[in-house]
């Protein structure tokens, strides 16, 4: 199969993916009591029953699902995602407002992963079985096992509380004001020390498998040092695997920023989400939850692209 039909197929499966997507979320949201306009009337008790009937008809909440799904789909498909009935904000409106947050975290949380990763399975591959592998090791997994919410709340206990060198919720600034990065630090340790474990443990057993190939052992006949053995030859072929573990691992970063926005007060797509959920705003927790799908389906389609490039047999399975 050749890399063009190969991505032409992948991105073909997007689509019934989306929908399968939409359609779970709608029903899930359905399944659950109340609506937004209970939520509206609970806020504000003066509304009469008159008001509240205008409400519901106003925004087709007495249709019946299957109506309500397809008149939100023909929505989507003109690029209008609907409305937040508690504040009458177009949905596109506040994924736009709050995506460069989102993003700003998980790049933090991705670059965190990798620079913190790739060194330390080298080290741990060029050290095998010795302690300072061992420790890495159990690091790593320590990583992995650890919740992210726990983690951050144990960053929040310390750094926040105990030494007060952080605020407990991020301060209201300029994304891209540079004291912000300082304040990027918790949630983007929180977010990305799962990946950096795990691209820490594909790193260190990808090194140390080609630490035993016959080309290592020639190499080193050669006289050529260690080090260059270890950086020119064997850490190029390692960073394949690595490469496309990487991309996979987006995908796991992207949707880890529902809990640790929330957790840190980020005012992201996930703390959004949280609330739209507390509130009953169908079209938002909707459009969110696409916004968030389409966002890991691209992350995956990328790594797929990636791993049929470099290496070809993936192509045929």
């Amino acid at each position: 199969m050749s890399l063009r039909r190969f991505i032409a197929k992948r991105v073909l499966l997007i689509f019934p993916i989306l929908f399968g997507v939409s359609v779970i979320t709608f029903a899930l949201v359905q399944i659950t009591p109340g609506d937004p306009i209970d939520v509206v009337v609970a806020l504000n008790p003066d509304i009469s029953p008159a008001e509240e009937a205008r409400l519901r008809a106003r925004y087709g909440l007495n249709d019946p699902i299957w109506v309500q799904y397809f008149e939100w789909l023909g929505g989507v498909l003109q690029g209008d995602f609907g409305r937040v009935i508690s504040t009458d904000r177009a949905v596109s409106t506040v994924i736009v407002n709050r995506l460069p947050e989102t993003v700003a975290l998980g790049l933090f949380g991705w670059v965190f992963a990798v620079v913190i990763a790739v060194p330390t399975g080298i080290y741990a591959a060029v050290r095998k079985d010795e302690l300072g592998d061992h420790v890495s090791r159990f690091v790593a997994l320590s990583g992995i096992s650890i919740p992210n919410f726990w983690l951050g709340l144990m960053l929040i206990l310390i750094g926040a509380l105990t030494l007060n060198l952080w605020p407990v919720l991020a301060p209201r600034k300029p994304l891209y004001a540079p004291e912000m990065l300082w304040y990027l630090l918790l949630p983007g340790i929180t977010i990305g020390t799962a990946s950096a474990s795990t691209l820490m443990r594909i790193m260190r057993s990808s090194m140390a498998e080609e630490m035993n190939k016959e080309y290592v052992t020639a190499a080193r006949a050669k006289g050529l040092p260690e080090r260059t053995v270890v950086l020119k030859h064997v850490l190029r072929n390692s960073l394949i695997s690595v490469t496309t573990v990487a991309a996979f691992l987006t995908a796991s970063i992207v949707s880890g920023s529902v809990v640790v926005e929330t957790v840190f007060g980020w005012p992201g797509l996930g703390r959004s989400l949280i609330s739209a959920v507390s509130n009953r705003e169908i079209d938002l927790i909707l459009g969110i939850t696409l916004f968030i799908g389409v966002a890991i389906i691209l992350a995956n389609l990328v790594a797929d692209i990636l791993y049929a490039v470099l290496d070809p047999r993936i192509r045929y399975d």
